[in-house]
């Protein structure tokens, strides 16, 4: 039946445009649905990690900064030089180290020092910025929000010059699959550091800045989601059927009441 009551037919219409554009905004955007399990998810890796490490030490000169990597595995490398560069800084007093390598999926360290240097510094100064380390992939998803350069901005700038750095990363894999199924993969870190002087019966050892991982068998997996169009449908479908049985249930209470109240002015006039 026709709805009597023109303003709740106004109302109504309405109330369902309004719910309409919320629903239809909620079909048109992705949700993020994330989720954890046990699996190395990158098995076409070869059992490596890309590693991109940025750092700067603006009072130890290039020629004495290197790049050393040992894991587990019986990898022991000083002076790592491939895919990596190295920038004067204050006049050449200082330098600014940028590396990519690999590291294997076993737990280990690299860690910038003088080891490789010709001639050891008597006293190599090890304060330092760290403009960014990552892992895998580089992802920029607006709704994920992760670890995934967890040590950008590093300032250790105020220490003292002979102090070692120890950063310990917990290494968690990551996927991020889109709404095509395209998969990549990354590594967020949790990180935990102290600075210490380390001395032997020697004296006291060359400071370096350490970089300690392990890798969590834990995987967190992002996924791409829309809203199904069989539930967008039902939902609208729900909206207006829901949305015009209230109305018409409003709509009646109004006109018996409108009823009743003319029947009322009817009996006081005679």
């Amino acid at each position: 039946p026709l709805l009597t009551s023109v303003p709740v037919s106004v109302c109504c219409c309405l109330f369902i445009l309004f719910l309409f554009l919320s629903e239809l905004t909620g079909f048109i955007a992705t949700e993020i649905v994330n989720e954890l399990y046990v699996d190395d998810p990158d098995k076409d890796s070869g059992g490596k990690i890309e590693v991109n490490l940025n750092i700067s030490l603006p009072n130890l000169h290039c020629e004495l900064v290197g790049l050393d990597i040992q894991d587990e595995m019986g990898r022991h490398e000083v002076g790592h030089i491939d895919n990596s560069m190295k920038i004067p800084l204050n006049n050449g007093d200082g330098c600014r180290f940028e590396g990519h390598f690999s590291i294997n999926k076993v737990p280990g360290n690299f860690h910038v020092s003088t080891h490789s240097a010709t001639a050891q510094p008597q006293n190599p100064d090890m304060t330092h910025v760290i403009h960014k380390l990552s892992f895998g992939d580089k992802l920029q998803v607006h709704n994920v929000h992760g670890a995934f350069n967890a040590l950008e901005g590093a300032d250790k700038l105020s220490s003292n010059p002979l102090a070692s750095h120890d950063y310990i990363l917990k290494i968690v894999p990551t996927v991020y699959e889109d709404m095509s199924g395209k998969q990549r993969y990354s590594y967020q870190y949790t990180v935990a550091n102290k600075e210490y002087v380390a001395y032997s019966h020697t004296g006291r050892i060359i400071p370096a800045i350490w970089f300690r991982y392990d890798l969590s068998p834990i995987t967190v997996k992002y996924t791409e989601r829309r809203q199904p169009l069989y539930r967008f449908i039902t939902s609208i479908c729900a909206i207006i059927g829901g949305t015009f049985t209230v109305a018409g249930i409003l709509d009646s209470c109004i006109f018996t009441a409108s009823e009743a109240w003319k029947k009322i002015q009817l009996g006081k006039m005679q």
